[in-house]
């Protein structure tokens, strides 16, 4: 996928500590959002292409490729991640940012823009859990298996092998180019190799609820600030129809189709993500005019 980004920082928050990547520079400010078991690595062929115009962080978000655990002791679910992304966001004294989704991310950002928009100028979803799709149908079983101990591991055990997984029964209808080995080695090595981060995923997994997605899909009617959805139109597991459905909660929403690409957009089609992200930032907001 591409050169990480470079400046690697680490920053203290309630849950624990996490790494992120930042971009620097005085462009307006982009903060992307991996989902389960990726990492800042999903979005390693886009922000090269939008440094020069664009302030761009990147965090590891503790989702099963994180490196550093979070305390033993802490909750760990979507909304206390979306928590979590705010609480980075105010540390960093970050104003007007547009947050950026896929998959789990996009979720996640659904729960920051509407639990705590303060600091939010923009929302980006490319394809991802939405209304009663978190998770979708083919990704249940992990659910279920979390809450068997040591049961979400052995579900994931099989992508371990090269020949798995990017077939359909592995990672294979996320990505048509195929998720770089790099990428699986990453995530995979990390959540193998350290057993409280298997804790902290497992954690995540049990309490994923479409209760969330399904609150914040109401309260995005209240989310008047621009909203972008870069959907893939061939999406196997999040259906342009999804994308369809929140455009009628998204009052200041446009969508965009984008061609040969699956959920993970920002590997198959990372030149047009990264254009259609350039363009967007850079639209001016229009103002309300008094009756």
């Amino acid at each position: 996928m591409g050169d990480r980004v470079k400046a690697s920082r680490e920053i203290e928050l309630s849950a624990g500590t996490i790494s992120y990547q930042d971009t620097g520079g005085d462009g307006p400010v982009v903060l992307f959002v991996h989902g389960l078991l990726a990492s800042g690595m999903l979005w390693a062929a886009v922000v090269p292409q939008l440094a020069a115009d664009a302030r761009c962080i990147v965090p590891e978000l503790p989702l099963g490729a994180h490196k550093r655990p979070m305390k033993p002791d802490g909750e760990l679910s979507p909304r206390s991640v979306a928590a979590m992304l705010a609480e980075l966001i105010d540390k960093l004294d970050l104003h007007e940012v547009t947050v950026v989704g896929n998959d789990t991310g996009g979720a996640i950002c659904q729960l920051l823009v509407t639990e705590h928009p303060q600091r939010i100028g923009r929302l980006v979803l490319t394809p991802c859990d939405a209304f009663e799709h978190f998770f979708p149908p083919a990704f249940k079983p992990m659910q279920l298996a979390a809450k068997i101990r040591g049961g979400l591991a052995l579900t994931i055990q099989p992508v371990r092998i090269r020949a798995i997984r990017n077939s359909p029964i592995g990672f294979g209808w996320l990505s048509k180019r195929g998720i770089p080995d790099e990428a699986i080695d990453d995530a995979l090595g990390t959540y193998f190799g350290n057993k409280a981060v298997r804790r902290d995923t497992e954690k995540f997994v049990r309490n994923v609820s479409k209760k969330d997605t399904l609150a914040a899909a109401e309260r995005l009617r209240d989310f008047d600030r621009p909203a972008l959805l870069a959907w893939a139109r061939e999406d196997k597991f999040f259906k342009v129809k999804l994308a369809e459905r929140l455009l009628e909660r998204l009052p200041n929403g446009r969508l965009e189709l984008i061609d040969d690409s699956y959920t993970f957009v920002p590997i198959d089609q990372p030149e047009r993500l990264a254009e259609l992200i350039r363009e967007f930032v850079r639209e001016p907001v229009a103002e309300e005019v008094a009756p």
